[in-house]
């Protein structure tokens, strides 16, 4: 097996992220442990080399003095030398050599992509809710940034904790062979050091997690305004954009600052702390050599010693600044992107089966965890290739409704079935795949028209898509796009939501990849809302072809689009007030006829709205 391949970089974690830093550390990193204990004791056993380095100087200071210029060189001393060649040009370069390449091959790019996945898969897993909560752009930027600080912390654990911890086992080790006294003194400073250390990092880590939140801000808040860029154009709102975006910009900026004068009062005392170790080391051997305790290369020794942990300290004290502010980003990050706000399979949760297509809601509720809204009661039976129609004023329940039958949301009481299975007792995953639907607000990716119509069936071929395509009208328009790299067609890039499309063109591939994708269950939720007449008349005639054998839900405000549903059931304030045909209930002269008698160009209007309309 290659050194890269060492930690399966994309394995899936068991069970949720905790919330707890130890665990949320042992959840991204499982699998890779093995790894990095390895990658550790390899730093550990360089950093020993550290002590090596001042005894063999000592040695070799003292076998020259005790020998003398002429005699150095004699066969009496050829273990002195070649123990000094054989460490220096053989033992340390190899064992800094794998302490690289442990690091640098088996460690550093395996852990990124590991932790990213595992974040990304749970994000992925989370309810629509989550995302409705917060920014899109501030939930991809702390996937990143986490991932990024937790490859940190272990990169540097292994390369600077693991090597400075056996570098001064290895140095007291040497000290203890040249004078207790020295060894006692040198632990004194050590007190005093990881006294400092242990004033100032928890306060790095907290001032840490601040400016990696509003870090997190600034980003949220540039990717929002670019996100909605055209509503921004045309409001001529970008002064106020821009604003916004220096208010997050400055409290990122205060952050920032706040952390700069900590780290700056940090680097002054740990360097007035590292000065004061050679004096002490260096010093306290000179008064032994004087006294006949200690030799000359004792004295060397010493030095070198107190010089390289001098040099050590900065180093290692700035990158246990540097992980405790990543431990606080992981902190800030792991608040945000482990939260469990999810809809979860059961565990006994089986695929979803469905032969005929009938659906029956049981006396459901869900409320959004409020006492009001939603939708109350809801028991309904649809018959398998049922056209049921969905009409009602914003806010009625409709796409509640909707949702509940996707699975978004957990019901809060009652149950829906499908085909006399309970969806509460299906996976999800099977759910969605034998439900197609095309919605107003089409969801686009900035991939190829032919990606964004695969994206209802994959393994579907060439002769299918374009079939899909024809029968949703597409077919044309799509073969004269062309990017702004030139792909022309079906492998032409949409733009990022689609952007580069008019709110039909959209539309009409959003219909293609329903229309692929062939489920047994279809939702159209105003799925003709964004196109003119003329292509709307031409869609219709489609949608009756593609609606044939099917259990179909329709949501339209333009009560036309229903007038052939087998039935319509008439939303208000999250009930069901009437149901019957198109005729039926005209003739009922309730709600459904009044919406009919307001229409104006077939939309549904308020009472509000048509009071404001008479005045």
């Amino acid at each position: 097996m290659k050194l890269g391949n060492l930690i399966d970089a994309f394995q899936p974690a068991k069970g949720p992220p905790p919330q707890q830093l130890g665990g949320f550390l042992r959840w991204v990193l499982a699998g890779a442990w093995p790894m990095l204990f390895l990658a550790a004791a390899i730093s550990a056993v360089a950093g020993a080399m550290e002590a090596g380095t001042a005894f063999f100087l000592g040695l070799v200071i003292d076998t020259a003095l005790a020998s003398g210029p002429d005699a150095f060189f004699s066969s009496g001393n050829i273990l002195v030398i070649l123990g000094a060649l054989g460490f220096f040009m053989l033992v340390r370069p190899v064992l800094f050599g794998l302490s690289a390449a442990s690091n640098a091959i088996i460690v550093q790019p395996n852990v990124n992509p590991l932790v990213l996945s595992r974040l990304n898969r749970w994000t992925l897993g989370q309810s629509v809710r989550f995302f409705d909560d917060d920014f899109a752009g501030r939930i991809a930027q702390k996937q990143m940034q986490t991932a990024s600080a937790v490859t940190s912390v272990a990169t540097e654990m292994i390369n600077v904790v693991a090597f400075a911890l056996a570098s001064l086992l290895g140095s007291l080790a040497l000290l203890g062979a040249i004078d207790s006294r020295i060894t006692l003194l040198f632990l004194v400073w050590l007190v005093g050091y990881f006294a400092l250390i242990r004033w100032f990092l928890p306060r790095v880590r907290q001032r840490s997690g601040k400016r990696a939140g509003a870090r997190a801000m600034v980003s949220g808040q540039v990717v929002d305004s670019i996100t909605n860029i055209k509503t921004v154009k045309l409001f001529a709102h970008a002064t106020h954009e821009e604003r916004s975006a220096q208010d997050a910009m400055a409290k990122f900026r205060d952050t920032a600052l706040d952390f700069g004068y900590l780290a700056a009062s940090f680097r002054f005392c740990l360097m007035t702390l590292a000065g004061l170790l050679p004096v002490l080391l260096i010093g306290a051997t000179l008064l032994l050599w004087r006294n006949g305790m200690a030799s000359e290369g004792d004295i060397v020794a010493a030095g070198a010693v107190s010089i390289r942990i001098a040099q050590m300290t900065g180093w290692v004290s700035f990158t246990l600044m540097a992980i405790y502010s990543n431990v606080g980003e992981i902190e800030n990050g792991m608040k945000t992107l482990s939260r469990p706000d999810r809809v979860e399979d059961i565990e006994t949760a089986k695929p979803l089966q469905v032969s005929e297509g009938a659906i029956s809601f049981d006396d459901v509720a869900f409320a959004y965890g409020r006492d009001m809204g939603g939708i109350r009661n809801i028991s309904l039976a649809i018959k398998p290739g049922e056209k049921l129609g969905i009409v009602g004023a914003s806010g009625a329940g409709k796409s509640t409704l909707v949702s509940l039958l996707l699975r978004l949301y957990d019901g809060e009481g009652g149950k829906i079935l499908i085909d006399g299975q309970d969806i509460a007792g299906v996976t999800q995953d099977s759910l969605r795949g034998q439900i197609g639907m095309v919605t107003q607000e089409t969801a686009m990716f900035n991939r190829s028209a032919r990606d964004n119509i695969l994206y209802g069936r994959p393994d579907a071929s060439e002769a299918e898509l374009i079939a899909a395509a024809k029968q949703a009208e597409a077919h044309e328009f799509i073969l004269d796009l062309e990017d702004g790299q030139g792909r022309q067609g079906y492998d032409a890039f949409l733009g990022e939501r689609g952007v580069k499309l008019s709110g039909g063109q959209r539309q009409r591939i959003a219909l293609a990849r329903a229309i692929l994708k062939d489920a047994p269950i279809l939702i159209m939720d105003e799925a003709t809302s964004a196109l003119d007449s003329e292509v709307e008349a031409l869609i219709q005639a489609a949608l009756e072809r593609v609606m044939q054998g099917k259990t179909v839900l329709a949501i339209a405000h333009r009560l036309s689009t229903l007038s052939e549903m087998d039935r319509i059931i008439v939303m208000e304030q999250g009930q069901i007030a009437e149901i019957g045909s198109h005729r039926e209930l005209l003739d009922l002269g309730g709600l459904y006829a009044q919406f009919w008698a307001r229409q104006s160009g077939g939309f549904i209007c308020t009472d509000a709205e048509d009071s404001a309309a008479a005045e």
